[in-house]
């Protein structure tokens, strides 16, 4: 399924007599944190029984786990279609269990006419968690996929901390070639100064990724997408990475992040003690910038998708994400984090290139 939106580029004829409109063809690319997605199987091996599904009463988990695999399906089929008319052509994930989930999720009934494929590989993560990549194969070609190893160490005690890998898919986008890293970084466990070096040492990791891409193509379109659990003002992003804010500075081989100046106005994506910010982002290099004159796909806006429906109504935590489980108990809701999303367009020429 494919969608076409017509944007008011608008341009009058010398008698100003007649308006022509250029037409667009438009694509969701999305990241979301599916929250603790288990299944219900005992696999001593990666640690599962720190799922919350296992946790619970055996003659439950069952139950719990469809529901858990509806409202993050009801929640993916949504996400762009507002503009796009249509589920996203490419979503990052993360704290999966395994690819089975992935499987289950992708054939769910709300998901399974949009016939996604799956890039994933084993991390590992001490939880038994890894990222993902989820794309519509009548839009998406993988050329090639790899999973990134991060090697960190406990500061304190020498001891490796065991965290999930970068996965990497390269492919075309209706003929388009660009780049996903899809990331969860280290998290804040142990406070957020002293776990601050891994998430610096995941943004060197893809940095390296980025730069042997661009030692093959000075000009590829590379996204950095995930959980960061860092905001888009830390030094992780801003130094490590060197995202821009100002996409005016955004130079070949750098990075523009679009989640920078919607931090500073104060939205959120999930909140870490009380603190709600921008720990889910999707940044991407000069290439996918109108200012590059790039032909394909090239970004038109970002949004966080946070409907009503996802959302604490009331109490401390009213206009949080409405999240899966707490206190041992399966809520009903769906995710800690709220998705993000980004459009890109693509000028149908006069050819008919669809």
């Amino acid at each position: 399924m494919s969608a076409l939106c017509v944007f008011a580029f608008a341009k009058a004829s010398q008698a100003q007599t007649a308006k022509k409109s250029k037409q667009y063809k438009v694509k969701t690319v999305a990241f979301y944190n599916l929250e603790n997605l288990f299944d219900i199987e005992d696999d001593t091996s990666i640690y599962d029984e720190r799922s919350p599904i296992m946790e619970m009463a055996e003659g439950v988990r069952a139950d719990v786990y469809q529901k858990k695999l509806t409202s993050m399906a009801r929640v993916i089929r949504k996400i762009g279609a507002e503009t796009s008319q249509t589920a996203p052509s490419i979503i990052g994930v993360c704290e999966v269990e395994n690819r089975k989930v992935l499987e289950d999720l992708v054939n769910h009934p709300l998901l399974i006419e949009y016939d996604y494929g799956i890039e994933h590989y084993d991390s590992p993560d001490e939880r038994g968690i890894d990222t993902g990549l989820l794309y519509k194969k009548s839009d998406f070609k993988v050329l090639n996929s790899d999973s990134k190893e991060l090697i960190i160490y406990n500061q304190s005690t020498g001891k490796r901390n065991y965290t999930r890998d970068q996965l990497v898919v390269t492919g075309e986008l209706d003929g388009d070639k660009m780049s996903f890293i899809v990331n969860h970084w280290p998290s804040r466990g142990g406070g957020e100064l002293k776990s601050r070096p891994g998430r610096i040492a995941a943004a060197k990791l893809n940095q390296k990724v980025i730069d042997s891409l661009h030692s093959i193509d000075a000009m590829s379109k590379v996204f950095v997408m995930g959980d960061l659990n860092d905001y888009p003002s830390d030094e992780s992003v801003k130094v490590a990475l060197n995202a821009q804010e100002d996409r005016s500075k955004v130079r070949p081989q750098m990075i523009y992040n679009p989640y920078m100046q919607m931090g500073k106005d104060g939205f959120g994506t999930t909140a870490y003690r009380d603190a709600v910010g921008i720990f889910d982002q999707i940044m991407f290099t000069y290439p996918l910038l109108n200012e590059a004159k790039r032909d394909g796909y090239r970004y038109y806006n970002a949004h966080i998708f946070n409907p009503s429906f996802m959302t604490n109504k009331a109490g401390r935590y009213k206009g949080y994400p409405l999240r899966s489980f707490a206190d041992g108990t399966f809520t009903g809701g769906f995710s800690d984090h709220f998705p993000v999303y980004v459009y890109l367009v693509k000028e149908i020429k006069n050819n008919g290139d669809k």
